[in-house]
């Protein structure tokens, strides 16, 4: 089955997710106290090819299996790309890479932001060299097959997260969340709120050092929260 792509989201959106990261971004989730699998965040095994890495965009979905990178190749070249997000059902297959540096350098070319995939890759310095951020479940260097259409912008869980067409992607050197498209503003206001929380205890963490490097009076380093609870 293969479906239209879901709108981009706004530019305001993808330009606040940016300012953020992804462990920033599961803060809001829990914040929000939104029931989603796994809060959002795509298991360990999920990393990007490169640590410098990093993506943010709108979900376009396939689903695929047993190595069959065809579905990946119609999404590749069926779509005004820009914006997008290309988030890969692969089944957690292992025994093939599902693509290599030529598929990423035409997603590149066509305007993708990135891949997710939960599968494995191949020519991973390849993949350095384009600067374009994969991020998969390992490295395999025997190749894929070409046998089925799979599914395209349809509901699909990738790496235990369900993802459906349109959901906010983020991925950067911590891994990959994805947040339902109907809750991306509520995520977005809890996780600038922690960033900010983040921000203050940073300046104090850092006039303590100073403190203790004059010798002078030590300010409160503890955050009132912990004291509250070891009363």
């Amino acid at each position: 089955m293969i479906n239209p792509c879901a709108p981009r989201l706004p530019d305001e959106i993808i330009r606040r997710a940016k300012n953020l990261n992804v462990p920033l971004l599961l803060d809001g989730v829990k914040a929000a106290k939104i029931d989603i699998p796994n809060g959002g965040c795509m298991d360990m095994h999920i990393n990007a090819v490169d640590r410098s890495m990093c993506v943010v965009g709108t979900a376009l979905t396939v689903e695929t299996d047993n190595g069959d990178n065809f579905p990946i190749h119609v999404a590749s070249y069926s779509f005004e790309a820009e914006g997008y997000v290309m988030v890969i059902d692969g089944k957690g297959y292992e025994g093939r890479a599902y693509f290599g540096d030529l598929i990423m350098g035409a997603c590149q070319a066509v305007g993708f932001e990135g891949m997710v995939i939960d599968g494995c890759t191949r020519d991973r310095d390849g993949n350095i060299e384009l600067g374009f951020p994969v991020y998969s479940r390992g490295f395999m260097p025997r190749g894929p097959i070409k046998k089925d259409e799979g599914n395209i912008n349809t509901p699909i869980i990738c790496g235990g997260v369900k993802v459906e067409p349109g959901d906010l992607v983020v991925g950067d050197s911590d891994g990959v969340c994805v947040i339902p498209r109907e809750y991306i503003e509520t995520v977005l206001e809890e996780a600038e709120k922690k960033q900010a929380y983040e921000d203050k205890r940073n300046a104090t963490i850092a006039a303590y050092r100073r403190a203790k490097a004059r010798g002078d009076e030590l300010p409160q380093l503890a955050p009132q929260w912990v004291l509250d609870m070891m009363k």
